[in-house]
């Protein structure tokens, strides 16, 4: 960085100071807004210096970094609480209009969980909940080669919680409320077999489709595959293939039978598994409708919250990271409005947040 000396009153000063406002050692509010969005982009504070220094031409240590974040997560957390709140209220003015002319199409709501290691504690499930418009586009189908349209997720929005699944879901729902949720004329919520999805869905989506992920369930019916005919790769493909159409077309609940069936001749550790198997398809199948729900214009894969999943344990999982409780709450939502791609309005409430 460039320092200009003024000789004759022997004081230095550097010129990207004014440009930062950075006066008697104290944070520019747009320099703040940098280092706190580069804090929840990168994969870790000493990455961020690196790009502050190398692109930015700022020398901010790791250190500081941190001390920002430190600074500013707290009232994101604050506009978290918040929203909350709202989302607690009953429904306002606009969200009975939207309700009554329901222009928004079709919506929809993933949740799934990760873990990352908290110090004294170990590892713990981070809460992972991603709300989004569906839109119909052209794939490729990678069976066939040819073209459909198919259902995608577009303007996904996240959300995460390091703790239990009631103030989670009190939060994914605050977050389908905000993204105009009772402006949508049909609804999904997608996830795989945890239980407490699929209560928390029940609570707070009432009206909405549930689904299984398809390649969840998929996984399940591989494992299956593997324990009915082990080494034998082609007797075990050709099954596979069979039973992942009827999967498909609505048959999970044949597909338990089926299992339950085979597993009646088989070495107790194999029958066991097998009967296991069995109940994912019998606790599930209600929400493995996979044709019908594809037909009507619904996603039938996960991949969105997934992909969140991905995206907050790159940023909380690397290489030796060892994260204090409230070191990794404040940068959650820093993360999250980063991945949600609205930092910058959600900076602009943050910053005129009253301070506590």
């Amino acid at each position: 960085m460039l320092t200009i000396i003024a000789l004759f009153v022997k004081k230095g000063f550097f010129p990207l100071d004014k440009q930062l406002e950075l006066w008697d050692k104290h944070w520019s509010p747009e320099l703040s807004k940098q280092i706190v969005w580069l804090s929840g982009v990168s994969s870790s504070f000493e990455k961020a210096e690196e790009t502050l220094k190398r692109i930015g031409r700022v020398n901010v240590s790791d250190s500081s970094v941190w001390r920002q974040v430190e600074t500013w997560g707290p009232r994101f957390q604050q506009l978290e609480e918040e929203a909350l709140k709202q989302g607690e209220q009953p429904l306002d003015k606009q969200e009975r209009k939207q309700k009554v002319t329901q222009t928004a199409g079709t919506k929809g709501v993933a949740m799934d969980g990760a873990t990352i290691y908290i110090r004294d504690e170990g590892w713990k499930e981070l809460k992972v909940g991603c709300t989004f418009d569906v839109e119909i586009q052209p794939t490729k189908d990678k069976d066939t080669g040819r073209w459909q349209d198919k259902a995608h997720a577009v303007n996904n929005q996240y959300v995460a919680y390091l703790g239990g699944p009631e103030q989670f879901g009190k939060m994914v729902w605050g977050l389908a409320r905000r993204s105009n949720w009772f402006g949508a004329k049909k609804s999904i919520v997608l996830g795989d077999g945890a239980v407490w999805i699929w209560k928390l869905a029940d609570h707070h989506f009432v009206k909405s489709e549930q689904l299984v992920d398809w390649y969840h369930a998929t996984e399940h019916l591989g494992t299956a595959a593997r324990l009915l005919y082990g080494e034998d790769d082609l007797v075990r493909d050709c099954w596979y293939e069979a039973q992942k159409t009827q999967l498909f077309i609505g048959q999970a609940e044949k597909i338990a039978q089926h299992l339950e069936d085979q597993a009646t001749d088989k070495p107790p550790a194999v029958a066991d598994a097998l009967e296991s198997e069995a109940g994912y398809f019998v606790n599930n199948y209600e929400r493995m409708a996979y044709q019908t729900l594809q037909s009507a214009g619904y996603p039938i894969g996960s991949g969105m919250v997934e992909s969140g999943c991905k995206q907050f344990k790159a940023r909380f999982d690397g290489p030796g990271m060892r994260w204090s409780r409230p070191g990794a709450e404040r940068l959650l939502p820093i993360r999250a409005a980063v991945m949600s791609n609205n930092f910058d309005t959600v900076w602009e409430q943050v910053y005129h947040l009253p301070q506590n």
